[in-house]
């Protein structure tokens, strides 16, 4: 797995949050791998979640941010991957607790509901926090359907 890679997904009503936020990542030495959508023109959500899933799943990206109007419907897409834990994240610590305790490998951004400031507030932590294992990993070996 790519180490370092960060993948980025939106549809149209995150399009502009996800410039920025590519932007802002690359500032602070991560790659971007942009999974799209690269307009404000309406589109559909799964269309760019589905590929930023496999992304992570193949190893191309580390991680990955989603963004949509409000989190909801890209991370519910890619919510059905099996090896995706795609998180709504509002504010920094919802961020910093889906890493922690969820190992989130998504954090998802609604777009509509937040400003950049806080966009790149929350990816700081989900970037910065580290999964924390012990009594959390059991409950992550359940969420998998075998």
């Amino acid at each position: 797995m790519n180490n370092k890679v960060i993948g980025i997904a939106a549809d149209h009503a995150g399009y502009e949050m996800k410039e920025v936020i590519a932007g802002y990542l690359m500032a602070c030495g991560y790659p971007v791998k942009d999974y799209g959508c690269h307009s404000t023109a309406s589109v559909d959500y799964p269309d760019y979640a589905h590929p930023l899933a496999a992304g992570i799943e193949k190893g191309e990206c580390m991680l990955g941010i989603a963004l949509c109007g409000s989190a909801n419907g890209i991370s519910m897409t890619l919510n059905k991957h099996q090896d995706i834990r795609a998180a709504v994240c509002w504010k920094p610590e919802l961020a910093m607790l889906a890493r922690q305790h969820n190992d989130a490998n998504v954090c998802s951004l609604p777009a509509r509901f937040i400003d950049n400031k806080t966009a790149c507030d929350i990816i700081d932590s989900f970037l910065r926090t580290a999964f924390e294992g012990g009594r959390h990993q059991a409950r992550i070996d359940k969420i998998r359907i075998r």
